[in-house]
């Protein structure tokens, strides 16, 4: 008989219950973009007990969703032992504090945007990731100080010993203080390291290089795709936000010419616009980009809203009039009737899995004709002086004719614009 009773040191998931509400000018059916909603709360690591929705034409001012439904809201969290109440939309802070009171502790009361903040900072593993997602959450957390110090300012109200110092207006302000000095030193940190990144971005456009980068909805496949592309060994899960930090690797394309692919941090409907501002440096690598990839799930019954959702955001970063392709991924999840009619509706399209190879040759076949879409066809005399220069047609333009002479080389090729200015000195007809 065991002596000693082992207690479990597991830590068990938070019992979530989400609200949502139906907007009736919404271009996203409450169901489905609280399905969503699940799948964020799942990598958060909690658990959905129950699930509240509205039908509203606009928030209601005090308490975001009705009375009654505040009531019914208290009732089930009550019921279901609900430890957190996720919000699909955003509260104000006002907002917020009301539910707090109203539902009663020790019950968090979050929105959507909070629960994203959170999952970012689970999965931000470089220093430029984790500040900044670090400068959003603090940014997110200024206008909701007041809420968090409410204990302090009844004691002020309240009267008698200790109500005289003010203690509770003087800590928020300290508390205030103290995080608009961090904000301010984050922000220069970051933009010394995004001074870097364009050190670096530069580089790559002084390259001969074709840039290509992967955009999409998250969880679409964009990781898969550069670790089948490339063996980049990138983190790739069934997981929404698995991976935020950019990462480029250099890949060959059939035919010869080289190419930087890099994944960057997936999109999602309502994505907070702190998190776009502080990951603008991160999202540079897309405006810089010759070609964005737009990978999209098309086993996912909403992915012409994900394709919205995408140009929505990279319209916001400044990247919406770059040269894009969107491709669809997941292939392998549908039959081959399904497939059959999304080849009929999308004819242009190409249709490959990153998973299981289905399509890939395709999709790199499609990729060296957008890298060679404008290529210039010319005829030069390249002096053997210019070593990096022939080396550079060699690897990025396509020979047609190359002969050896005493002191250069005579090419004849097809080769791309950034090489064709270089090679303009030494043109013949």
């Amino acid at each position: 008989m065991a002596r000693f009773t082992f207690l479990s040191t597991d830590i068990e998931p938070e019992r979530a219950i989400l609200v949502g509400v139906e907007w009736r000018t919404g271009a996203w059916p409450v169901e489905r973009s609280l399905d969503e909603l699940e799948r964020l709360a799942d990598t958060a690591g909690a658990v959905v007990v129950g699930r509240m929705s509205q039908r509203l034409d606009r928030p209601v001012p005090k308490s975001f969703i009705g009375s009654g439904k505040v009531l019914e809201l208290k009732d089930a969290v009550k019921r279901l032992d609900a430890d957190v109440v996720i919000f699909d939309d955003d509260l104000t802070p006002a907002q917020q504090s009301h539910l707090e009171r109203a539902i009663g502790e020790p019950t968090k009361i979050i929105d959507r945007t909070a629960l994203i903040l959170d999952i970012f900072g689970l999965h931000a593993k470089t220093r430029e990731g984790r500040l900044q997602v670090q400068l959003a959450q603090l940014q997110y957390l200024l206008p909701r100080l007041r809420g968090m110090w409410s204990h302090l300012a009844k004691e002020q109200t309240r009267g008698g010993i200790g109500s005289r110092f003010g203690q509770g207006e003087s800590q928020l302000e300290v508390d205030r203080r103290l995080i608009r000095n961090r904000i301010a030193a984050l922000r220069r940190e970051l933009k010394e390291l995004e001074k870097r990144r364009e050190v670096q971005a530069k580089n790559r456009i002084e390259s001969t290089a074709f840039r290509i980068a992967l955009a999409g909805y998250t969880n679409a496949g964009k990781s898969t795709l550069l670790n089948a592309l490339t063996g980049a060994n990138v983190l790739s899960e069934d997981k929404l936000f698995a991976t935020l930090d950019p990462t480029t690797r250099a890949y060959v394309l059939p035919g010869g010419r080289s190419v930087t692919i890099t994944d960057t941090v997936g999109f999602i409907q309502k994505l907070p616009h702190g998190l776009v501002e502080a990951f603008k440096s991160t999202l540079s690598e897309v405006r810089g980009a010759d070609l964005i990839l737009k990978v999209i799930d098309i086993s996912d019954e909403d992915h012409q809203r994900h394709i919205d959702a995408v140009d929505r955001v990279l319209d916001e970063i400044g990247a919406g009039e770059r040269p894009s392709l969107t491709v669809y991924n997941k292939a392998d999840l549908l039959d081959a009737e399904d497939l059959a009619i999304m080849r009929a509706r999308y004819p242009q399209a190409v249709f490959f899995s990153a998973k299981t190879g289905l399509g890939l040759d395709g999709l790199l076949t499609r990729l060296s004709a957008e890298a060679a879409a404008g290529d210039r066809l010319m005829s030069a005399e390249v002096p053997y002086r210019e070593g990096a220069l022939i080396k550079d047609i060699h690897e990025q333009g396509q020979i047609i004719s190359e002969e050896y002479l005493g002191d250069h080389v005579r090419i004849v090729g097809k080769v791309p614009a950034r090489i064709a200015a270089r090679l303009e000195r030494y043109a013949v007809e």
